[in-house]
């Protein structure tokens, strides 16, 4: 599990970058981010923007996502029961990085065939529309 906010000072004494990527350190943590960006979503709504994902592996990197303060969980006390998912003001503050590293991975890693490869210096095989799925 992520470390909370509160200890990570005292883990990564000077170094705030090991810190800012402990917070988005696990697989779907940054792509759970990235989609939050365009508004609340509720826990299914999420695990349909990532196919890929296992139920158990979702409910965990949200409860860390949460447990850092970057994002915040609502439960509407009806049946069924209904949980929204939404960024905090922590976490919205991401928005620049992540949508920073979608740029990149866009310029960088996928081609307009969609295969995945690291672009040659200089050369980008991809049109910097990134963004758009938001």
């Amino acid at each position: 599990m992520s470390v909370p906010r509160s200890k990570l000072v005292r883990n990564f004494p000077g170094c705030p970058v090991e810190a800012t990527l402990s917070l988005l350190d696990g697989k779907w943590k940054g792509v759970i981010l990235f989609h939050l960006l365009g508004g609340t979503l509720r826990f299914n709504e999420i695990r349909r923007k990532l196919p890929s994902v296992t139920q158990r592996m979702l409910t965990k990197q949200l409860r860390e996502l949460e447990e850092s303060g970057l994002v915040s969980r609502t439960v509407f006390p009806v049946v069924p029961p209904r949980v929204d998912y939404a960024l905090t003001p922590l976490g919205a503050s991401l928005g620049p990085i992540i949508k920073a590293m979608a740029v990149w991975g866009e310029e960088n890693v996928f081609c307009h065939d969609g295969r995945q490869q690291l672009a040659t210096a200089g050369a980008s095989c991809a049109p910097g529309a990134a963004l758009q799925a938001n």
